[in-house]
């Protein structure tokens, strides 16, 4: 998916929500677990009550892999569905990997040509070669951890040089060599706030995928206040708070309810740019 039509998809939607699908099998309705593959019914239930409302799905791939090869098999399945039914969506492997070149050669081919994603997560740590090869594939993504929102972003992400240039603005300003804004985003965690402001600075036309609204305690307010951009240049990401809405029969009528109410914020966001 190119940049113009996730631009497009925005506008028509009046909605940037990501919804992340960090499906636990020991946090799903237990009238599921009857089911032949319950972590895909579960999924496709949510799919099917949230598609309109949002323009990415973002599956994480531990909550997958923890269960081998079934695990692999309900990702699958779950990417195959979304392509299918609703092929406007913006697919994310939240994978973070990263690793020497020949090593992430065979990581791009696992998610632009097995699983056909539109993008994965990409750790930077070890450099240009280990993200070159997921830039091979037109059309697709890397979305660059840059700025995140948990305790131990503290050890290093924040940490200045002598010339007071922090890790995450020489990531993004480093990264910025490698590809533009239509084939590169940076994940920046919600609680971040005024950094939003220092991000646009160093890339100010680049989408950011933008986790920890919600449960994690991130402010929508804030994340448009600093880091919208005139064609929004946001994916803003909600799991727990839309996945585990209910645990019982009601639980996928729950979901769309909480993506409603998202939603319909981010439609009056978008007022100011469309």
């Amino acid at each position: 998916m190119d940049k113009n039509s996730l631009i497009a998809n925005i506008k028509a939607k009046r909605s940037f929500l990501c919804v992340g699908l960090d499906t636990d099998i020991k946090r799903i309705p237990s009238l599921l677990l009857t089911e032949e593959d319950p972590v895909f019914a579960f999924n496709k239930a949510i799919v099917d009550a949230t598609a309109d409302l949002c323009i990415a799905y973002k599956p994480n791939l531990a909550f997958y892999e923890c269960a081998g090869l079934k695990g692999w098999t309900s990702l699958e399945k779950t990417v195959r569905y979304i392509r299918d039914n609703y092929p406007e969506q913006f697919i994310i492997a939240d994978a973070k990997r990263g690793d020497i070149g020949n090593t992430s050669q065979m990581y791009a081919r696992s998610f632009f040509e097995q699983l056909d994603v539109d993008a994965v997560t990409v750790a930077p740590y070890m450099g240009e070669d280990s993200v070159r090869p997921f830039l091979g594939y037109p059309g697709k993504w890397v979305i660059l951890l840059a700025l995140t929102s948990n305790k131990g972003s503290m050890d290093f992400q924040l940490t200045a040089d002598a010339q007071g240039e922090r890790l995450f603005e020489k990531v993004i300003r480093q990264s910025r060599q490698w590809a533009d804004d239509q084939a590169m985003m940076y994940v920046v965690g919600a609680t971040r706030g005024p950094l939003f402001s220092d991000i646009r600075a160093i890339a100010p036309d680049h989408f950011l995928l933008v986790p920890g609204v919600g449960a994690q305690g991130g402010s929508l307010k804030e994340v448009v206040e600093y880091g919208m951009t005139r064609d929004c240049g946001l994916i803003v990401n909600a799991s727990r708070q839309i996945l585990y809405a209910s645990d019982g029969k009601d639980f996928a009528q729950a979901a769309r309810s909480e993506a409603q109410k998202l939603q319909h914020d981010m439609s009056e966001q978008l007022k100011m740019i469309f």
